[in-house]
């Protein structure tokens, strides 16, 4: 047991946890140096992010040990997510492109605005190469996720991928990644599922459901919460959430006199905040990662399992193609001010605002 729990805790220590900080450059020149206060959920959708950055550099299994040198590509995982403009996924790139989602610079951010600002930054990280997909009306269509990650190939001739320099750097980022990429058949996966799983409270009949999806090895975690409140939801035990809180405002690191970037206040390093699941308010995005075409095919395995299971009500919908009473996603994305879009929009805005999203 003792071997279990210290295994626990290694493993919420080896996840990168962000917090409100202070003292970093202003957001957008003259905007806020702080994000103490509305920057919480941010900091959630960065960590779950972070997640699935670890897990495709560095592998599940990989672990933070305090004072152990750690590889490269650790740091530049890191340095994706540091409080300066030109981080990929810093909070200067989530609020400023958070605008696009009618979001002020310092407004509260819903797990789904949060979830989409991180699909379109995730466009421009080449080093990741990434396939994003935000699954929305409680529905993953499989036939859209392979569509998505297989959208590298065929490549029609040699013109369309040009030879690239083996020292290039992206962003002073490795190139390789991508370059591995391009030439296998599956983008890495990180597939989003915002849902609403009750009206103010959680629906019981979802937990055992919830419960499995943590068991999952593509489990990336679960981001929820309230104005102020909201959290990073890493595992369960028994009948309580295992958590990670953003609600800690440390100073913004900066490289030390080496160029070496202090890590200790990234990881949580005090054993993690419990809640009861009962107390989870039912806004929540659900995140996985498969990192291959067979971890995929596995998840809609375990996934349809998980349909059989007596007394778990399914938290959404697994189809094969898009049912046709859908709209389709692609002119929504195109035309942010359709009628559609806008009624989306209004309706994950009320869960932001009108409704009580986590009641602590």
């Amino acid at each position: 047991m003792d071997a279990e729990k210290e295994e626990i805790l290694l493993d919420v220590t080896s996840r990168l946890w962000f917090t409100y900080r202070k003292n970093f450059p202003a957001i957008g020149g003259t905007g806020p140096t702080s994000d103490t206060g509305w920057g919480c959920m941010l900091r959630c959708g960065q960590m779950i992010f972070a997640q699935a950055l670890v897990c495709r550099h560095l592998g599940r299994d990989w672990r933070w040990i305090k004072g152990k040198r750690q590889m490269d590509n650790y740091f530049s995982v890191l340095n994706a997510f540091i409080d300066k403009k030109d981080s990929y996924y810093s909070i200067h790139q989530i609020a400023q492109m958070g605008v696009g989602e009618g979001k002020s610079i310092g407004q509260w951010y819903g797990p789904n605005t949060v979830a989409q600002v991180l699909k379109k930054l995730a466009a421009f990280d080449t080093w990741s190469s990434l396939a994003v997909h935000i699954a929305m009306d409680n529905t993953v269509v499989m036939e859209e996720i392979r569509r998505l990650c297989q959208s590298n190939l065929p490549c029609a001739g040699a013109a369309a991928c040009p030879a690239v320099e083996p020292d290039v750097l992206y962003n002073g980022y490795p190139e390789e990644a991508g370059v591995r990429d391009r030439l296998s058949l599956w983008k890495p996966l990180v597939l989003l599922i915002p849902l609403r799983l009750g009206l103010t409270e959680i629906n019981e009949a979802y937990i055992e459901t919830l419960k499995h999806c943590f068991m999952m090895p593509q489990s990336l975690g679960v981001i929820g919460g309230k104005p102020n409140s909201a959290h990073y939801f890493i595992g369960y035990v028994g009948e309580e959430l295992i958590y990670l809180d953003p609600h800690t405002t440390q100073p913004a690191v900066e490289p030390n006199d080496s160029g070496c970037l202090p890590d200790e206040s990234f990881h949580c390093q005090h054993p993690p905040c419990r809640m009861s699941i009962a107390e989870l308010d039912p806004s929540i995005a659900v995140g996985f990662f498969c990192n291959t075409e067979e971890d995929f095919n596995n998840w809609c395995q375990q996934i349809r399992k998980l349909s059989l299971v007596r007394g778990a009500l399914p938290m959404f919908e697994l189809v094969e193609r898009q049912p046709s009473h859908f709209s389709n996603p692609d002119v929504l994305n195109l035309t942010p001010d359709s009628s559609d879009a806008d009624r989306l929009e209004r309706f994950f805005d009320s869960e932001d605002e009108d409704f009580e999203i986590l009641s602590l």
